[in-house]
């Protein structure tokens, strides 16, 4: 789980009209840029380099990078994200990597594919069919990564808005699985660090060297990381969760 590059970018005033499924209210945007640079603050302090992107105020969820590319050591793979207001956040994002990737694949319509939707373990993908990414989208980012020597396993979504809403890896072959991620059949292999309902935002954390990045509020699963081994850094990110944002959404980190 070694990160030398992670990329962000920094949320405009439109976020506050972006896209949600949720009901917990209007972000507040002072306090949402002061989430955003302790979020920062933490990469930095996890020893990787950030590479800060002004806002783009035509796209109120462009902060949410993480939808954009799916980075793997060979090359980068530019998605085609689901939401339609979404779609050209991808412009930008391929002539950022263009300083770190020689190589580039990309996922063309009509298939969508969103990178919250990717997960990856090792050489392992794993793909979920969601509302932002369709089965064509998912099959072609399975067959670009099957050609370059990685598995990859294509998951409907029954509960959760992206993959790693639910589940995400920790290394040392932990994930921290919630919902419908308990007992599914993809992942027995892996020991589980389990999210009570009740703290199921918790789900989506990060592993970034040598952290495990979680939102702040949820201190049994805290309590069940750290227990497993792992060293944590809490962020508050209740201006993000109101628009369906979670830890990974806000970076590309490769």
């Amino acid at each position: 789980m070694l990160f030398k590059q992670t990329i962000v970018k920094k949320p405009g005033e439109s976020y506050l009209n972006g896209l949600t499924t949720t009901n917990l209210g209007t972000p507040d945007y002072e306090k949402l840029l002061i989430q955003h640079e302790a979020y920062i603050e933490a990469l930095k302090k996890s020893n990787v380099k950030v590479h800060e992107l002004e806002a783009s105020e035509e796209f109120p969820d462009s902060c949410f990078v993480e939808d954009t590319g799916v980075l793997v050591q060979e090359f980068a793979v530019i998605t085609n994200p689901g939401a339609d207001s979404r779609n050209r956040e991808i412009v930008e994002m391929e002539e950022v990597l263009k300083k770190y990737y020689d190589e580039f694949r990309y996922i063309q319509a009509p298939g969508t594919l969103d990178g919250g939707d990717v997960m990856q373990i090792d050489k392992d993908f794993f793909i979920g069919i969601s509302d932002r990414t369709n089965e064509e989208g998912a099959k072609q980012l399975k067959k670009i990564l099957e050609e370059a020597g990685y598995t990859a396993t294509i998951l409907t979504l029954e509960e959760f808005f992206h993959l790693k809403t639910g589940i995400t890896y920790l290394g040392d072959n932990s994930v921290v699985a919630a919902g419908e991620f308990i007992d599914h059949p993809a992942f027995t292999k892996y020991e589980k660090i389990i999210v009570p309902e009740e703290e199921e935002y918790t789900a989506n954390t990060i592993r970034v060297n040598d952290y495990v990045i979680i939102p702040s509020g949820f201190p049994m699963t805290k309590q069940k990381i750290e227990e497993a081994g792992f060293k944590t850094i809490t962020l508050e990110m209740s201006e993000f969760q109101k628009h369906d944002g979670g830890l990974s959404c806000l970076s590309l980190r490769f």
